[in-house]
């Protein structure tokens, strides 16, 4: 606030020492001098945001009313959802029926497990007589017949165990699979059907409701708008000219229509770092460092982010400068000055004019 009244005081200073006489005559004053940025927008909730639903349908209920408070994940809208409740049901039921089909696999599998412990153990008996023949064989104890045989045997043996151990593999597969895709069929259902209620995320203050019971509405329909409840941000848009000077932690002086007469000093705290193209500004936000005793959104606000401030600076009024770098003395006679800081109604003098010199307003 001290900041405030230097500014407001500055100001009634150079407004009463550069008064000029009924021709037009003035002498440059001296004083405080503030250089700023002026920035337009609006007052909005802290994370304010509209509210839309991801499907479309027909409103069947409102279960808010604006002005009311609410928390985080309570039922704002209500979506007639009849044919999503079907095919919920539809999904429940072929869940259901899945795990009645996955309890016959699993009995498959309980037999199939018995049959690759028996091919298993059939095959360490034969994988044994095959090995002691194999040794024997050098010695012509056993027929050629006899040896292929056995071996003949083993690998029957093999391949009836390594066939049973596939066979369970993928019956073992297949109830994963089954398992797997009636269960997410059902939970997309149950999403899909969660979608035509329209919850809000995040606890605050419903601030209005844009539409009616009955309505058709799509994810392009706003249907209320939310956010935190008395805590307030300003959203600024300042134009592209002016971006480069603006810096976080800068203080502004904030005028809003709704406090005629008053200033309200803020700071910057955010700056978007990107323009847009259509109105060729830069957004930035700021926080009140002492808020208005009552705010709303969306109330208009205007702001002069302040750059710099000299004191004891030699001004003139803006209205006696000529294309920026020349004055009138001697009534009619144009000379070069070198400007510095301006306001929105003074500028510095720095060199070209001294404070006991008249210069002429010109015509």
């Amino acid at each position: 606030m001290k900041l405030l009244k230097v500014l407001c005081l500055s100001y009634i200073f150079l407004i009463v020492s550069c008064s000029q006489k009924d021709n037009g005559e003035i002498q440059p004053t001296k004083g405080s001098i503030t250089e700023s940025v002026y920035a337009s927008g609006v007052v909005k909730s802290e994370n304010q945001y509209t509210v839309y639903a991801s499907v479309s349908g027909v409103l069947q209920k409102i279960n808010v009313s604006a002005g009311q408070t609410i928390v985080q994940g309570q039922s704002l809208f209500q979506i007639e959802s009849d044919k999503a409740a079907l095919n919920t049901e539809n999904a429940r039921l072929a869940y259901q029926l899945s795990n009645e089909n996955n309890r016959y696999i699993q009995d498959k599998i309980a037999e199939m497990e018995t049959k690759v412990q028996a091919a298993k153990d059939k095959l360490a008996l034969d994988q044994s007589v095959y090995n002691r023949n194999k040794n024997i064989k050098q010695y012509n104890v056993i027929s050629e017949v006899e040896y292929e045989r056995v071996e003949l045997a083993y690998k029957n043996s093999k391949s009836n165990y390594e066939a049973a151990v596939k066979q369970l593999s993928q019956l073992k597969s297949q109830l994963k699979n089954e398992q797997s895709r009636s269960n997410i069929n059902l939970k997309l259902n149950e999403k899909s059907q969660s979608d035509f209620t329209v919850k809000s995320a995040i606890s605050g203050e419903l601030f209005d409701v844009l539409v009616k019971e009955g309505t058709l509405i799509n994810p392009q329909t706003p249907l209320a708008i939310i956010g935190e409840k008395n805590t307030y941000v300003l959203e600024l848009d300042v134009d592209e000219n002016d971006m480069v000077r603006v810096k976080l932690g800068q203080k502004l002086a904030v005028t809003m229509d709704s406090y005629k007469g008053q200033v309200f000093e803020a700071t910057v705290d955010k700056i978007y770092p990107i323009m847009d193209v259509r109105s060729r500004t830069f957004k930035i936000e700021a926080h009140f460092t002492n808020p208005p005793t009552k705010l709303y959104p969306n109330l208009t606000a205007e702001a002069n982010i302040i750059i710099q401030t000299k004191k004891e600076a030699l001004t003139i009024p803006k209205s006696y400068l000529i294309d920026n770098k020349y004055v009138l003395v001697n009534k009619d006679e144009k000379r070069q000055v070198k400007v510095g800081l301006s306001d929105y109604r003074h500028v510095e003098i720095l060199d070209g004019l001294t404070a006991g010199e008249t210069i002429y307003k010109p015509k």
